[in-house]
């Protein structure tokens, strides 16, 4: 992931959640009104306090949390490793959190998610493939509300 994220541009901490369908269903339905299961979500980090970071930690950059069961799904319909799906969901997160967003965007997301593809070698990016007869969810960043640390 760190090569993905160097790509991206991003520096700074990201925390990764490998999760179920359930767990992706719950936090999909409580971030952004979806009540289904999807492959991928970011929560990009609020601005940090106090209370929640230390003074040398790296800054926190935000949250990816993957459906391991959907991931799997999506492998085997698409032909490749379960590695590699994962990385794919990665690296379509990690573009979320650098700030793109392909509902909204004229296709950059798309084609910097193509160009990374290529540059980490990886097979066919989650935007480009949608039109595929697996259902794959949209992937849109949630409000800045984030969950609380303990």
């Amino acid at each position: 992931m760190a090569a993905a994220q160097q790509a991206v541009g991003l520096t700074g901490e990201v925390h990764v959640l490998l999760a179920d369908d359930p767990t992706l269903k719950r936090l999909n339905k409580t971030f952004r009104g979806k009540n289904k299961a999807t492959d991928v979500l970011s929560f990009p980090a609020g601005p940090s306090t106090v209370f929640f970071s230390e003074p040398d930690a790296p800054e926190l950059v935000g949250d990816l949390a993957v459906s391991l069961e959907t991931a799997a799904r999506q492998a085997q319909h698409f032909g490749h490793s379960l590695g590699d799906e994962v990385r794919i969901l990665l690296l379509h997160g990690l573009l979320h959190l650098a700030g793109f967003d392909h509902e909204t965007d004229s296709g950059e997301m798309a084609a910097r998610e193509a160009e990374l593809r290529k540059k980490l070698g990886l097979p066919a990016s989650l935007i480009a493939r949608a039109s595929e007869p697996v259902p794959i969810s949209t992937h849109r960043k949630p409000s800045a509300v984030r969950r609380a640390r303990a």
